[in-house]
């Protein structure tokens, strides 16, 4: 049995369903579980809710044990609907309306955010949601300063995230706000999940728009992802993919739509800006990290694929935000 003072030193964190929600939304509320378990003891309060309370049916009939809204205050709650536009009962937008005055967090885990703007709470606001849905979010939102390309954006109390595993990391950096990054590394560990994407992290991945089909030229290009530095020429990634450099420049045209220095470039372009946006690295070493060796050829290829400098990108992208 807890104690008085052991429930009051915990974080209350509630998980909002929505009828047909996808249940990878637990994945993001598995997070604070876990922290608890690195911790060494409870610094969350875990709680499952829902508008009525009940069995709430998941997207493919799974059903989940829920406590009703409003019977008890949320340090944090977050919300979890389904693959579609969720349509929000008037219930829970009202309840979410009383609760931004009293919880100090609310977050939604990919198309919730659809939720949290039916409820008046991202006018004027910071938001993301799945890229899929970026149009009908502005159209149904035009308040709301729309910021598609993140995995999540933190806009005072109101968190967005993008698709459904970007919930993941928009709770490991709830953790990291509560409790700092070496408990957030541990629990990051735990989940066995590499490292937290940042929130400014595109959506958005160069490799999955070249949908490369063999597993040569996947090889190929995952290499190439991990090696951006070297000078990663047609010959060295031939010989990993073992083909013939000529072979191998057929292959890859033929599957990808583009040239091995085309795909290459993009993959620079895509990793460097990551860099301008998240790092407080120089041009030079970002040039140097990303393999284009120098920051004028690395200028040159910005302006040829987004029209302005990275100079300007890094400027656009803000200051660095402290979790």
């Amino acid at each position: 049995m807890r104690t008085d003072n052991e429930t009051k030193s915990q974080r209350c964190i509630g998980l909002l369903l929505l009828p047909g929600f996808q249940v990878m939304c637990f994945s993001a509320f598995s997070v604070f579980e876990v922290a608890n378990r690195k911790a060494g003891k409870a610094i969350y309060d875990l709680h499952v809710l829902s508008e009525k309370g009940g069995t709430v049916a998941s997207s493919f009939g799974m059903g989940v044990s829920t406590e009703p809204v409003g019977t008890r205050d949320f340090d944090t709650i977050l919300i979890g609907v389904g693959m579609e536009i969720p349509s929000t009962p008037p219930e829970i937008i009202s309840y979410l309306r009383r609760s931004s005055r009293t919880t100090r967090r609310l977050a939604s885990i990919c198309l919730g955010s659809f939720v949290l703007g039916d409820a008046g709470l991202l006018h004027k606001r910071r938001a993301t949601t799945h890229w899929l849905y970026a149009e009908e979010f502005r159209r149904r939102f035009p308040e709301t300063i729309v910021e598609i390309d993140r995995i999540f954006i933190a806009d005072g109390p109101i968190w967005t995230s993008a698709g459904m595993s970007a919930g993941t990391d928009l709770a490991l950096s709830l953790v990291e706000s509560d409790h700092g990054q070496e408990l957030a590394k541990k629990t990051a560990r735990g989940l066995v999940i590499h490292h937290r994407r940042a929130g400014g992290q595109s959506q958005h991945s160069y490799l999955l728009e070249l949908d490369a089909k063999s597993d040569r030229v996947q090889t190929a290009l995952a290499y190439a992802k991990r090696n951006l530095r070297s000078t990663l020429s047609t010959e060295e990634l031939a010989g990993v993919a073992c083909l013939s450099p000529r072979q191998f420049t057929r292959l890859f045209r033929a599957e990808t739509g583009v040239s091995p220095a085309r795909a290459i470039e993009a993959l620079r372009i895509e990793a460097a800006r990551l860099l301008l946006e998240q790092s407080r690295l120089s041009f030079e070493e970002i040039a140097v990290e990303t393999g284009f060796r120098a920051r004028e050829r690395m200028r040159r290829a910005f302006v040829r694929t987004y029209g302005e400098a990275p100079q300007a990108i890094r400027s656009e992208a803000g200051p660095i935000a402290s979790i």
